[in-house]
C-alpha cells in the first residue's frame, strides 16, 4: 500500500463528489488516519474467499437486521479515516447519504493474504480504537480465522484462532458458525499472494 495524499475525510467525501477519482480508474483507495492509500489488487484466491463470506453472510443473517457489505466503506470521522473491509455487517438501514459508522458495524472481515501484517497491525488498532467489536482476519495463508474481539485503548484485548471444523460465531449472531473448512476444503491449496 502507497500513500497518495493527506486530507481529511470531509475532503475526501468532496472529492467523491466532485468526481476527482474517475470511474474508469481500476485503483482501490481508501482513506486511513488521514492517508489517501492505494490498496493492493487482489487475486484470485482473495475475490473467492469475499464471494465465499458474502454467500455464508446472506445465509445466516436475517435480512431485517443486517445489511451485509462487501467491500463498501465505513467511515470512522474521529479516525478521519474511511477503510473498506472486505466484508462488514452493520445495522440495516439506508447508507445512502452517509457510510456506516462504527456504531452501525456489527461485525468486519478482512481476507488477508500480502496484507496480513497491515491486517492484524494498522487495521486492527484502527478498528479497536474506533469501539469495533467483532473483526475476524480471514488468514489465507495459514488458513485460519483470526477473531479479535474486546477493544481497548486502540488494541484488542481477546485474539482466537480458528482451524478446521472449528466454529467461529459472530457476536451480533451468536446462532450462526462459520468453519473454516467451509472456506479451504481439504486438500485446497491456498497460500498465494495477491
Amino acid at each position: 500500500m502507497s500513500t497518495i495524499a493527506r486530507l481529511s475525510l470531509a475532503e475526501y467525501d468532496r472529492m467523491i463528489a466532485a468526481g476527482v477519482f474517475d470511474e474508469r480508474d481500476k485503483r482501490r483507495l481508501e482513506l486511513i488516519r488521514g492517508e489517501l492509500r492505494e490498496m493492493t489488487p487482489p487475486g484470485p484466491e482473495h475475490d473467492d474467499l469475499i464471494d465465499l463470506l458474502g454467500e455464508w453472510s446472506h445465509a445466516v443473517v436475517r435480512p431485517d437486521d443486517v445489511r451485509v457489505r462487501v467491500q463498501n466503506s465505513v467511515g470512522l470521522p474521529s479516525l478521519e479515516s474511511a477503510p473498506q473491509p472486505d466484508v462488514a455487517w452493520v445495522v440495516k438501514r439506508s447508507y445512502r447519504h452517509a457510510r456506516p459508522t462504527a456504531t452501525d458495524v456489527l461485525l468486519i472481515i478482512e481476507v488477508a493474504q500480502s496484507s496480513l501484517a497491515y491486517d492484524r497491525g494498522e487495521k486492527a488498532g484502527l478498528y479497536a480504537e474506533a469501539g469495533i467489536a467483532d473483526y475476524w482476519i480471514v488468514n489465507d495463508r495459514e488458513q485460519c480465522v483470526e477473531v479479535y474481539r474486546e477493544p481497548e485503548a486502540g488494541r484488542y484485548r481477546s485474539v482466537q484462532t480458528f482451524r478446521g471444523d472449528q466454529e467461529v460465531r459472530p457476536l451480533a449472531l451468536p446462532d450462526a458458525a462459520l468453519r473454516p473448512s467451509m472456506l479451504w476444503p481439504p486438500g485446497d491449496m491456498a497460500n498465494s499472494e495477491e
